[in-house]
């Protein structure tokens, strides 16, 4: 069961749920202060109503949750009605409603518990909430008596599902464009990084945790560890860019040192950052190593030669030949510690154009390319 509307009558083009409760108004609700019992004169007998007791979270996705509560048997059978008051964690001030910080109060006709709360227009992915819950009966003039508000619980939404993944998925792979061939992947960084990992890390550049940049509900920022690699060139010579926004050096190692039948390939994610270019980002680990394991169990697998992103083929003479996606931003991240001496590090004679950094890089939830209907 879905909550069938919100108690600021304020809709949503993109809500799936129908029969908006039209009768309740946003000065009435402001006025049912958690802390205490309604100051508004209209709601009446509050104390006949049972308080919602020992209330319950379960089965959270990126934009749905199930409530229940106990409730003391008096006057059970008056209640129509449930408020939920649902409130990012951070907001200090549940009861004044501002558009932007929907959610807010919601009205539900009583029905069997538990009870889903459903909504992409007010649930995003990954966030901290807080709930409450009162009990209502609708009164013969449109107003309503209400109970006391239960105790506060707080839960967080869950990441994307594989299901949602999909979903993004398909809306990247209708702008891939062709494929254009390519022959290494190079990380652009400064001078003391490569340094630091020749001094301190063994010759080597080990993976670190990748930052929250792209989709809010992406299941690897914060988890997943990787290094960062690119694969684009340029049209007009079939090489890579000369400009970085990651440093003025560059490693550059051979594609199939990386990218081989040995290797699995996944999906990750589908971003723009309020801007005309769209960014792609691809995981490719080792088969059987802790990153593979990590991948199959939260993204969707791609055929490595058969994809609409990156493809590694073996040609008629038995080498391996590599292609990635023209109209996309490729952003590649390799699960496993990378040797420098599998490649070659330069200095690169472009510019360092900063603008173009994804590093902890929000995306514009109203881009229709690269959004989906579901959280935000």
């Amino acid at each position: 069961m879905e909550v069938p509307g919100l108690a600021h009558n304020i809709t949503s083009p993109l809500s799936p749920c129908e029969g908006m409760i039209k009768d309740l108004s946003l000065d009435s609700i402001q006025l049912c202060e958690r802390d205490g019992k309604s100051q508004d004169s209209s709601l009446t007998d509050t104390e006949e109503l049972p308080v919602p007791q020992s209330i319950k979270i379960s089965n959270i996705t990126c934009d749905s949750f199930k409530i229940c509560w106990d409730m003391e048997a008096r006057s059970k059978e008056r209640i129509t009605h449930y408020f939920i008051d649902l409130n990012k964690k951070e907001n200090k001030n549940s009861n004044k409603f501002k558009h932007k910080d929907v959610p807010t109060k919601l009205v539900a006709k009583a029905v069997p518990l538990p009870m889903t709360v459903r909504g992409h227009w007010f649930l995003s992915p990954r966030t901290e909430y807080t709930v409450a819950v009162q009990t209502a009966s609708k009164q013969p003039d449109g107003d309503y008596a209400v109970s006391e508000w239960s105790e506060i619980i707080e839960f967080c939404t869950a990441d994307y599902s594989t299901v949602h993944l999909n979903q993004l998925l398909e809306k990247a792979e209708v702008i891939a464009g062709r494929m254009l061939r390519f022959s290494v992947f190079y990380r652009n960084q400064n001078k003391e990084y490569f340094d630091h990992a020749r001094e301190a890390q063994g010759n080597r550049m080990l993976p670190s945790v990748k930052d929250n940049s792209g989709s809010h509900g992406s299941p690897i920022s914060g988890k997943l560890e990787g290094i960062f690699f690119s694969c684009n060139t340029e049209f007009n010579t079939g090489k890579p860019p000369q400009d970085s926004p990651y440093g003025r050096h560059r490693f550059e190692v051979q594609a199939d040192a990386l990218f081989n039948p040995n290797t699995s390939l996944y999906f990750g994610d589908f971003y723009c950052m309020y801007t005309a270019y769209h960014y792609v980002i691809v995981v490719l680990a080792p088969k059987g190593s802790s990153g593979d394991e990590f991948c199959k169990q939260r993204l969707p697998a791609l055929d490595i030669g058969n994809n609409r992103f990156l493809t590694c083929k073996q040609d008629e003479a038995g080498g391996l030949v590599f292609h990635h996606a023209q109209d996309v931003i490729l952003e590649v991240i390799y699960t496993e510690p990378v040797d420098l001496a599998l490649g070659t590090v330069a200095e690169i004679s472009g510019h360092q154009l900063m603008s173009l950094s994804t590093v902890n890089a929000k995306k514009d939830p109203s881009c229709k390319t690269c959004n989906i209907s579901v959280g935000r």
